[in-house]
């Protein structure tokens, strides 16, 4: 069980405070609501660049980093399709320096043409590198484009193409912070040695100043039912061949969601796992196999990856992979209650980390309810077997995949 206590500041700061004694430390998470999903079909890749430039300094604190770890504290940030999220750990008595240095980039960032070549130029070798320049890199850009036709999340957080980030300019990223960086679209919160009336304090003297603004609309296009499966073959220069399919899943405000999480991890989490046991140990056609979902707000995907062994081919390998996908109503009890314990010690072992739990209460009051932190366990007990066979055959139909065959030349 994870206390919290939590307010709303007047111009819409949302903030949650989790005291734990046992800590010597202070975790700060604050969490936007503004994701790769939130931009134009044009000019992606804004998101992840708009993170990068976060630490380049704010009007009045030339360098973030610097002023952090003079105090002690170290930090990270990521940026999903949905969220964007900041944190930093502190020692607990320097905490005030991390309101000080949040706040002041809330306000107003020093954005400048120079900084923004700078962070330009290393995105673009990040994109080069991690999704370009490595085997396999690109299959993810290949199979979003595959499975969504309509929906944002067809492109990935680092964006479509490289020529998106090259275009922009200053005036697009002040843009892109007055429409999405204001306290009224944030989630503050405090975790560790705190207490609930100091951060009160801290809050109101340093972002209650902050103004409220105009955020953007979101009238994000929804993806329609896919009626068809999708195909689409590629070659490239890799050791072994690769099969990449996924099928479209509710979003996480799905009372199915849970229901998801477990099929998933029945079918392709760990050696136990069904596609691990059939086509790997049973059958040998799969040099790598497992699955994971996408855990989106808005409908995801489940996702299969698989790499080939070379003495297989891809139309063997594919039959044997679907053979073992046709489980419908094959599930056993055993294999739920095995998936439900593997989630259940998973988020336990997550919740020691502070600054884990930090992140976990933001992204949960972003969705609506901070006590989905503390009720996951009970949801996942709700799933019975019948629901798994029903969600199951649900998902998994050949109508409801996207299929990408990564083939080496």
């Amino acid at each position: 069980m994870i206390k919290f206590e939590s307010f709303t500041l007047e111009n819409g700061l949302q903030v949650v405070v989790h005291e734990d004694p046992n800590s010597l430390l202070a975790a700060v998470n604050i969490m936007y609501h503004v994701g790769a999903r939130d931009e134009n079909p044009h000019q992606t890749g804004l998101a992840h660049l708009f993170e990068h430039l976060m630490f380049g300094g704010s009007k009045n604190i030339l360098s973030y980093d610097h002023a952090l770890q003079q105090v002690g504290g170290n930090n990270n940030a990521y940026t999903s399709s949905d969220v964007t999220s900041y944190h930093c750990i502190l020692p607990a008595a320097n905490l005030e320096t991390a309101f000080w240095l949040e706040s002041d980039r809330m306000l107003g960032l020093a954005l400048n043409k120079q900084g923004l070549e700078v962070q330009k130029k290393v995105v673009i070798e990040e994109f080069k590198e991690v999704y370009l320049n490595q085997p396999y890199g690109d299959a993810w850009l290949l199979l979003t484009e595959l499975a969504y036709t309509k929906h944002p999340y067809q492109w990935p957080v680092i964006g479509k193409e490289i020529s998106h980030i090259e275009q922009v300019k200053l005036e697009d990223v002040q843009a892109f912070s007055n429409s999405f960086y204001a306290p009224n679209n944030a989630i503050l919160v405090v975790a560790g040695a705190v207490e609930l009336e100091q951060v009160k304090q801290w809050t109101q003297k340093w972002f209650a100043p902050i103004p409220a603004r105009a955020t953007l609309v979101k009238n994000l296009p929804q993806e329609p039912i896919q009626q068809a499966a999708r195909k689409k073959a590629v070659k490239r220069e890799v050791p072994l061949n690769a099969i990449y399919t996924s099928y479209h899943v509710p979003g996480r405000l799905s009372k199915e969601y849970y229901a998801v999480e477990l099929l998933c991890t029945a079918l392709g989490v760990g050696k136990s796992s069904r596609l691990y046991q059939g086509l790997i140990e049973d059958k040998s056609y799969f040099n790598s196999i497992g699955a994971y979902t996408t855990e989106t707000i808005d409908p995801g995907l489940l996702v299969i990856a698989g790499r080939v062994n070379e003495e297989v081919s891809l139309e063997q390998a594919e039959k044997a992979l679907l053979a073992v996908l046709k489980v419908g109503k094959d599930l056993t009890e055993d294999e739920l209650d095995k998936a439900r314990n593997h989630i259940e010690a998973s988020l336990m072992y997550e919740s020691v980390d502070l600054a884990h739990r930090a992140e976990e209460l933001a992204f949960a009051t972003l969705l609506g309810d901070t006590n989905l932190v503390n009720n996951t366990t009970r949801y996942l007990s709700e799933v019975s077997l019948k629901e798994l066979h029903h969600i199951s055959n649900h998902i998994l139909k050949e109508t409801n995949s996207s299929t990408l065959y990564y083939q080496r030349t």
